[in-house]
Order: structure tokens, then sequence, then C-alpha cells
């Protein structure tokens, strides 16, 4: 018999051995059933970290004003029917995607929204204008733009198309800042700038522009990247031709690192480079180089730039000026050495006295209330989340999903790591925030985005085609 005529006999059940024919009909509901297991596994979790921030913020309400209040009811409602939605539009638009990506950001977003409720209410009434509010309505909104996400890109190997238009937008998110009439400067940084009303940080979109641009950019240049070069011991050092988009990027940070006076954003886009270079060529040469760069970089300006002078000598003795320049490093630590191995307790702690609790060191706060077992928690969802990332890296088919994937989960971490690190004194302090916890929009939008790309991405890798069998 011919391959055509067994292709044939093997389509019609009826010619088709009982053995091969129970094996393909199990197949066939496995691979129908598989979509349904994820997707309910995905709403358990997220009903999961939905009740755990309801729980939260009624004991926050009983300790601190000893009875249950509607301060957070109405946005909180519209925040909740925001995740529900979202859930069932990954239920529509990516059934395959990884069913623990969701819940896990819902939960972060949900233990910040919590928080800054909490230190709201050490403040007095809450109002419309409170920043706990905000930051619920922000989370809507950075749902609604997730949503639009799943609904609007088919298939994130389109990003590769837009390579460089992504560079020129991060370039020119970057630049807004500097726009007569709309760019603010606050507490001495020039990130931000003011429409309608609305304070926004374009930097934070511009992080996922970035790494757009270098996963396209490398995709097609690594070949000549990886392989070509002067070998100087175990080191292969790149030609002095290829230097030239890795002193551009040095550049590009150093500029973010003058003249916005953002030491944190610096090293998140120089950071983010160098990964990407190393994981697309596998050269540790570009990785000494950069770091090389960097750090002469960081030397120079600590010398000669005050503000990044005044960081590292707070980093190496806060204690100098504890009523001064180091006074929210030093509040930190205290706050949490107060919150010990279990916390205070919601409700119980004074996390209202370190300046900016509620954003820069959110999870001080965090740490003093909830205790090291908390923080570990919080930090471990941080981990699942940014492995996550990483797994679709190495499932994902195409180059450009590998490095884009890797970008944004290394995004996540180095940032994560940035805050943590400095508000533990690791490394100097800088000026970025905790994904999904700290209070702002700007922040919360990009971090929703890169979770609705993660998605998207991930339903791409479990789906395949499904075995059709005729009856």
């Amino acid at each position: 018999m011919s391959k055509v005529s067994r292709v044939a006999s093997q389509q019609d059940g009826s010619k088709m051995p009982d053995g091969l024919r129970s094996e393909t009909v199990l197949t066939r509901i496995t691979a129908l059933r598989a979509p349904r297991l994820m997707r309910s596994l995905e709403f358990a979790g997220t009903l999961s970290a939905l009740a755990v921030s309801i729980a939260a913020v009624i004991i926050t309400d009983l300790r601190v004003l000893g009875t249950m209040s509607q301060n957070l009811l109405i946005p909180g409602v519209a925040y909740i029917l925001a995740v529900l939605g979202f859930h069932l539009l990954v239920r529509w638009k990516a059934p395959d995607s990884d069913p623990l990506i969701l819940p896990l950001a819902v939960l972060l977003n949900s233990l910040g929204i919590m928080m800054i409720y909490r230190i709201d209410l050490a403040g007095g009434e809450i109002t419309a204008a409170s920043t706990s509010v905000r930051q619920v309505l922000w989370s809507v909104i950075a749902l609604v733009a997730a949503g639009a996400v799943l609904l609007l890109l088919k298939n994130h190997r389109v990003l590769l198309r837009f390579t460089y238009l992504s560079g020129a937008i991060a370039i020119l998110l970057m630049l807004l800042p500097y726009v007569p009439g709309i760019g603010l400067e606050i507490a001495g940084a020039r990130q931000w700038i003011r429409i309608f009303g609305f304070t926004f940080q374009p930097v934070e979109l511009a992080k996922i522009a970035l790494t757009i641009f270098f996963a396209g950019y490398l995709v097609r240049g690594r070949d000549a990247l990886s392989m070509v070069g002067k070998k100087i011991g175990p080191l292969l050092l790149p030609r002095a031709r290829d230097l030239g988009p890795l002193l551009l990027i040095w550049l590009l940070a150093m500029s973010v690192l003058v003249f916005q006076r953002e030491l944190g954003t610096s090293v998140l886009i120089f950071g983010l480079f160098l990964a990407l270079l190393y994981v697309a060529t596998g050269r540790i040469g570009w990785v000494v180089l950069g770091g090389a760069l960097f750090i002469g970089g960081g030397l120079i300006a600590s010398q000669t730039l005050s503000y990044v002078n005044s960081r590292f000598a707070n980093w190496l003795d806060p204690f100098r000026d504890a009523q001064g320049q180091s006074f929210q490093l030093v509040q930190g630590l205290f706050g949490m050495a107060n919150g010990g191995l279990t916390g205070t307790g919601l409700g119980s702690g004074y996390p209202m006295l370190t300046p900016l609790a509620e954003s820069d060191y959110i999870v001080p706060s965090l740490a003093e209330e909830l205790g090291l077992i908390g923080v570990v928690a919080v930090l471990l969802a941080y981990l699942l989340l940014v492995e996550r990332g990483l797994r679709i890296s190495f499932a994902v088919h195409d180059d450009f999903g590998k490095l884009f994937s890797v970008g944004l989960a290394f995004t996540l971490a180095l940032q994560i790591f940035v805050v943590v690190g400095g508000v533990t004194r690791i490394i100097p302090l800088t000026g970025l925030t905790s994904p999904f916890l700290a209070a702002g929009g700007s922040s919360l939008l990009a971090n929703w985005i890169i979770v609705a790309l993660f998605i998207l991405m991930s339903n791409a890798v479990r789906n395949r085609p499904k075995l059709v069998i005729r009856q």
C-alpha cells in the first residue's frame, strides 16, 4: 500500500486499528480539555489573589478604624470587574496561555493597593484624590490597556517589523519631559510629564519600546557581533566597527544619568542591553567591556555629580546624616527592623514615618507590617513571574520571541533587584519603583502591558495545530 493510501485509510475511523483509534481519540480529548483546565486554574488563582487583598483591606480597616469602611468599595468593585473581564478575554483570545501569569500579577497589584490604602489611612480621611483611590483607578486603566494589547496584537512576531520605529519612539518618550509646557521636575529629577492634570512617567513605556528595539536589532546583527573579534586570553573582544551600538547605548544611559538625574533608569537601560547582547551572542567579552564602561562612567559621575555622590555616601554610611540626606534610608531600615520576622500586623506599624512610603519605599512598608516572611512571599511571587517569562523564552520558536521574552523578564528582575537592593543597602539607592506594588500609574500601565505580552507569547508557545479526525 502506498503512503497516500495508508494516510487515507487512517483518516477513516472504520479502517483505523482499534489501538491507534483509541490513542488518537484520547489525544483529541486531552487537546480539548487542556485549555479548560489551565483557564480553571487561572480563575481559581485569580480569585484567591483577590480574596487575599479583600481580606487584607478589611483587617486594615478593623485595626485602624475599628470598623469596616466603604472607602474603596466603588473603585474596588471596578477593579475586581476589570480583573475578571481580563480573565474572560484571556479565555477567548489566549486559551492556551500560561495560567500562572495573571494570578501572580493580580496578587502583587492587590497587595500594593492594600499597602497604599493603609498608608493613606494614617494620613486621615480617604477622598477621591487619595493615592490609594488613584492607584485602584490606574489599575483599571492598566488592565484595559493590557486587554487592548491582547485584542489588537495577533502575534508578537509582528513587533519585529517595527524595530527601528520602536527605538525612535523610546527616544521620543524619554525626551518628552523636556518639552516646554508638559515637562515636570520632581525631587530634582526630570522624568515626568503632566497632561490634563495627570502626571505620567514616559520612561516606563520607553523600556518596553527599547526591549523591542534591542531584541530586533540583535536578531538581525548577532552573527557579526558573535563570530568576529580579537581574542585576548580567554576573552573574544569585539571589533572596533562593532562597538558603535554599545557606545551609543552607553552614551544614552549616561545622558539619562546626567540630564534626567536618574540613576535607576540609567542602570535599567544599560543592564537590559548588556543582558540581551550576551543572550544573543553568548560572548562574555561584551559583558566585561560593557560592565567596565558603565562602572567607569558611574565612578566618574559619583565624583563629578553631587546627587550621585550623595547617594554613594549615604549607601556607605547612612547614619552620617540621619536627619538630612539619608533620613529616608534610615527610616526604612528602622521600619524593617521593627517588623522583624513576622511583622507588626496590618495597621499596627508606622510605615508612614518614612518619606515616600507608598512609592519608592513600599517594600520596607510591607516588611514592617508583614515581616520578613511576608516580604519573602512577595519576592517569591516576583520570582515566579520572572521565571514564567524566562520559561517562555526557552519554549518560543522564533529568535525574536526568545530575546523579547528574556528582555521583558530581565527588565522586571533587574528593577526588583535595584529596588530591594537599594532599600536594604546592598547597592546605592536609585529612583526605580517596585513593579505592581508602588504607587504610580505609568508603572502599572507598563507592567500590565508586559503581562499581556507574556500571555500572548505563552499562548503562541502552547498553541499547537490540533489533530483532526474524519469520522
